[in-house]
């Protein structure tokens, strides 16, 4: 029997191991953290479950897809229930937007802002759905392992202008700026700048639109323990609290792996979901072409940080809903000072997710869970103390949130809370400069110019998760598991051959 190990228990490194275990190849997963989840941790504080994220989870049937490959069923493990509206986007001037899938819903919300922007939405609808289908359904989930890969979808690039930015296209169909910003906004989720990100990620609208958007009832680390208990169900080992120190290699082969307790396994493969740069830096720190990889790495363009803040509160707040964006007095300006200028801005925009609208039982009864972030330079462009400036920005935020949601004793009401910085996710996820999506999802930066999902000198070496193609997000780095375990068990079945030369 085959044997895989998988380094790193994110969403991604998951999805692997089960279709690997699923294919009857005996997988390990090794997690550095005392729970699974990576990326999506959990915290249980005071009777409060405080997910880490990622909390918007779409495309429910590439989930479901891990569970049916041994003939079993997401619904045995994991509560799905959808969430309406998907967000609710709020303006510093009061004016609101429900963002949803139901479509009289969604017209009258846009009438309000535009009546003409009814038939421009139309036709970006009309775009979405198209480069969805080139970008997601057809190249979502191949592996780009040479340049000729990227040759071949260079027309349909070419006839979606993916040079373009989302914010462009957007613009191109839609006139009112609340509208560009309703409709261009998600790139951000997958640590994409608007203005710089391929309008190919335009897909993310179809996405939802088509899908949906769910929670998983107790929260996103309910949906990683049914991920983790199939896994093991099916035979699938996951190892926790014992951080792989290297991936062991002879000559241009891995064979093997040592963690800090000290314990060693071979195996015929090993994937990591770890960090990329801390994969190659640190991990494969023995293996020369590692060595020579790790400055190009190092060079790239890597995505923001975020400051999170997580809090309970007493008393519930059926005026808001499970999400809102809370935009900010500036977009662009605002973006520039994230992407490009390395400031800690005065102004922001805010994710905020408040679960007990949908699962009250992530709360003592008569409370409310909520967590709120802002996108915020990563340490490369703002290497802060954030132990000092994470208070200040704290009260400002609740300040924010106090007047825009109408809840003018946040303050008082919080009854615990605590911080999660861009030095968390250096040191707890081993993340570069504290980067939250790795690398930023630029054209020059995805599929073939990504890191491949096998090394190009290292056969038996592959990479899953969200510095790999597709990208971040959980769609993203569950595609990215369906790529990289399509060649590994295809490699593991017929015997190595020698990858073709590539960029990585």
């Amino acid at each position: 029997m085959k044997s895989a190990i998988v380094v790193g228990a994110g969403f991604g490194g998951l999805a692997l191991a089960i279709r690997l275990q699923s294919a009857g190849i005996a997988t390990t997963v090794l997690e550095a953290r005392d729970r699974p989840g990576g990326r999506a941790y959990v915290w249980e504080r005071d009777g409060f479950t405080f997910d880490a994220g990622p909390t918007v989870i779409t495309d429910p049937d590439c989930l479901k897809e891990l569970w049916a490959l041994s003939g079993h069923r997401i619904e045995e493990d994991v509560d799905l229930v959808p969430v309406q509206p998907f967000y609710r986007l709020n303006w510093p001037d009061g004016v609101n937007f429900d963002y949803t899938n139901d479509d009289a819903v969604l017209r009258a919300e846009i009438a309000k802002l535009d009546p003409e922007d009814i038939k421009g939405y139309e036709r970006f609808l009309d775009y979405s759905a198209g480069v969805f289908r080139e970008g997601y359904e057809k190249l979502g989930h191949v592996p780009f392992l040479d340049f000729k890969s990227m040759l071949s979808a260079a027309p349909a690039l070419a006839k979606y202008q993916a040079w373009r930015s989302v914010y462009s296209i957007v613009s191109s169909y839609i006139r009112n700026e609340k509208l560009r910003e309703a409709l261009s906004f998600h790139t951000l989720l997958v640590g994409g700048n608007p203005m710089t990100t391929s309008s190919i990620y335009a897909l993310i609208h179809k996405l939802e639109r088509d899908g949906g958007v769910w929670f998983a009832k107790g929260g996103t680390n309910r949906l990683v323990a049914g991920m983790v208990r199939h896994l093991e169900r099916i035979g699938g080992t996951v190892r926790l609290n014992d951080p792989v120190t290297a991936i062991e290699t002879r000559g241009d082969r891995v064979t093997g792996v040592t963690t800090k307790s000290g314990w060693q396994a071979q195996a015929d493969a090993v994937a990591s979901n770890a960090d990329i740069v801390h994969s190659y830096k640190q991990l494969l720190a023995d293996s020369r072409h590692a060595r020579r990889v790790v400055p190009k790495l190092e060079r790239k363009r890597f995505s923001p940080s975020l400051f999170v803040l997580h809090f309970g509160l007493r008393g519930t707040f059926p005026h808001i809903p499970h999400h809102m964006i809370l935009f900010g007095p500036r977009y662009d300006g605002l973006l520039k000072d994230i992407y490009n200028n390395g400031v800690l801005a005065k102004d922001f925009s805010l994710y905020l997710h408040h679960p007990t609208a949908t699962d009250p039982s992530m709360s003592p009864e008569g409370c409310s869970t909520f967590y709120v972030l802002a996108p915020v330079p990563h340490l490369g462009k703002l290497p802060v103390d954030w132990e000092s400036v994470g208070a200040e920005l704290e009260r400002r935020i609740l300040d924010e949130l106090a007047r825009r949601l109408d809840i003018p004793d946040i303050h008082e009401r919080i009854v615990t809370s605590f911080r999660y910085t861009p030095t968390d996710f250096a040191h707890d996820l081993n993340a570069h400069q504290g980067s939250a999506f790795s690398l930023e999802p630029v054209l020059w930066q995805s599929a073939w110019f990504r890191v491949h999902n096998r090394d190009d000198a290292i056969p038996n070496m592959y990479f899953v998760g969200a510095g790999t193609h597709p990208g971040a997000g959980i769609p993203g780095v569950v595609g990215s598991a369906k790529a990289t375990a399509g060649l590994m068990i295809d490699d593991l079945a017929k015997g190595w051959t020698s990858p073709a030369p590539g960029r990585f």
